[in-house]
Formats: structure tokens, sequence, C-alpha cells
């Protein structure tokens, strides 16, 4: 027994050494990223990035080497800094000769992000449905939740826990009639009141068709929406942008990254190479004439610049993350939200 009980304790010991030697070592030795956020500019056509610089402070240039002032960023800038420009009396009526206002600007603008913690989170298969045509300007939380099975889908009540056959049936028979298979293997929707509008959701079924589901003054709503050939869905983003011009993202099995149009319900291929949303993160900030997308891998951030009509690739620019983990035990990852050892 004393002998099991000392073999037990080296072991402990090595693997709290294994754990907190690369751990001590990273906390002490490390360095703040210099790698500087970029945001593409439609005025300067290039990417302006903004970073600390050692003994200068925060330093804003071009590509090109050019350094720029805050009071010139904020014009290089128009849409970031609207309200900057707007207090300073310094909006433009126009940008690149096109007439712009305020109230386009708030509209046209947009953010996205991405986490690969989000996306390898274990997650409760149950799911409330908003109602999308109230006829109120605020949206409301349902009294039930739905989840899908092999056989179809089914929403339960919250208050009773039961399940509620007739609206199930109801919302079943209508998937089936578009040619639904159960059951999905992918969905994605934003569940949430703190929005002006409600799109539902986005489902993968069984046979990796993607559909469009969401609920109008009671009723189903299912949309088949048709993919480019040879495009196998896998991971999906619904969008909810003010504007509407888009209802979601999706990435495929090769880690393409596409956009799927609202109304017309087109899927288009963007010029972003490779955006994998298990092991990446992605920020998307967006306005009328260009989207600043940066993918951020192991190893860099990659900046793109797509134009926002047809999400063609204007211009890109990469930064090499600096510096390497040590090796060792580790219990947490950013890649998901497990406690759990991991070398």
């Amino acid at each position: 027994m004393k002998r099991f009980s000392q073999i037990f304790l080296y072991i402990t010991i090595a693997l709290l050494i294994i754990w907190q030697l690369p751990w001590c070592y990273s906390f002490f030795a490390a360095k703040p990223s210099k790698v500087p956020f970029s945001m593409y500019s439609c005025v300067l056509g290039d990417f302006l990035s903004m970073g600390n610089e050692d003994g200068k402070g925060v330093v804003r240039r071009d590509q090109s080497g050019n350094v720029y002032t805050q009071e010139q960023t904020d014009s290089i800038l128009p849409f970031f800094y609207m309200r900057q420009l707007m207090a300073d009396e310094r909006f433009p009526d126009s940008i690149n000769g096109v007439a712009v206002t305020p109230r386009e600007v708030q509209l046209t603008n947009f953010s996205f992000r991405s986490a690969a913690s989000d996306i390898n989170a274990s997650k409760i298969e149950l799911y409330p449905l908003l109602e999308s045509m109230s006829g109120r300007v605020d949206l409301t939380m349902p009294d039930d939740v739905f989840r899908i099975t092999s056989k179809g889908i089914e929403f339960i009540g919250m208050k009773t826990n039961t399940v509620d056959a007739d609206k199930s049936q109801l919302f079943t028979e209508a998937m089936v009639k578009k040619g639904f298979k159960f059951p999905a293997r992918r969905l994605a929707g934003n569940p949430t009141t703190r929005k002006e509008y409600d799109e539902g959701y986005l489902i993968l079924d069984n046979e990796g068709k993607l559909f469009h589901l969401k609920q109008t003054k009671g009723r189903p709503y299912v949309r088949a929406i048709s993919l480019p050939e040879g495009l196998n869905a896998k991971h999906l983003f619904i969008t909810e942008f003010k504007d509407r011009k888009t209802l979601g993202f999706l990435t495929d099995m090769d880690n393409n990254f596409y956009v799927l149009n609202n109304k017309t319900y087109d899927v288009v291929k963007t010029g972003v190479p490779s955006f994998n949303p298990e092991e990446d993160a992605l920020s998307i900030f967006g306005n009328m004439f260009d989207w600043t997308v940066c993918v951020k891998t192991a190893d860099a951030d990659e900046y793109y610049a797509l134009d926002a009509d047809d999400y063609s690739l204007i211009k890109s620019v990469s930064f090499p993350t600096e510096g390497s983990k040590v090796p060792g035990l580790r219990f947490t990852s950013s890649r998901d939200k497990y406690v759990k050892p991991r070398f």
C-alpha cells in the first residue's frame, strides 16, 4: 500500500510539473501581441493597420508605410468612425462619388463574429421558434421549444413539459411536403428578442439539403434552398442584419465560405480562400461598399477585403502570429469549452 502511495505521489508530481512549468514559462515570458487591428478603406483602396509600437504608442499606417493621425484615420474609415465624424460635423456628403447619409450607413453597417469555442461547445438541442410576423415592433419569446428527431419536429410546452401534438404535426407535414428528410444534421438560428426581426432557422436535413424554417402568424414557413452543384454544406450561420440583404453564411466540407442572400436565396461563394469554424475565429465588419473579413488561424491573422455586391476578393494582407506555444499539458483550449487533459 505504501509503495502504491509513493507511485501515485510521483505520478501526481510529474503531471503537475508537466502542467505548471510550461504555464509558468508562458506567463512570465509572455509578450503582448503586436499583430495590428486592420480595416480595409475604400477611400485609400488599401488596408489601414492600427497597433502599438515600442516607444511610439498607437500608430496608424497603410500597407505602403504611410502614417496617419487619428483625425485622418476618422476620414479614411468614414463608416467605422461615423459617430465621431458626425460629432465633429465632418461626415462627407459622398464617398467615392456615391451620395451617402448617416441613416444609410447605420442601415448597411454590420459586424459578425464566430469563435471555435462556440462551434465546438456541446448544445442542448431544444430551440425556441419566435413568431416572425406578430404585428408588434418588439419580439417575444414563445412558450414552447422544439427539437428535431428522426420522426419529425416536436414542440414542447415549457410550463407543462408536454408535446404539442397538433403543432408538431402541422410543422412536420409542412417540412416533409418540401422534401425535408429527418433527422437534421445541422441547425443555426439566433433565438433572442434583442434584434429587429426574426428569420427563424437554417437547417441541414439528413441528406445534406438546406432549408429555411420560421413561424409566420402561427403557421410554418418552409423553404427548400438549392445549393450549387457539388457544394456539401457543413456549418451554418444566420445573420439577421439591419439591411436584410443576407440571410446567412455557410461553409462546406472544404472550408469554402459562402453568403446566402435573402429573398432570392442565392448561395454565392466569397473570395475568402479558407475558413474552418472548428479551428479558426472569424470577424466581419461590413458596410455598403465592402467587407473587412479577418480569419484568425493558429499561424496568422488573415485579412480579406470583399466587394459588398458580389463578395469577390478586392485585396488581402496577412500578419503572422508572433511567438509559439510551449509544448505541455493543458486542461483548457480556446477551441472549445471543455476542461480535460490535452497535450
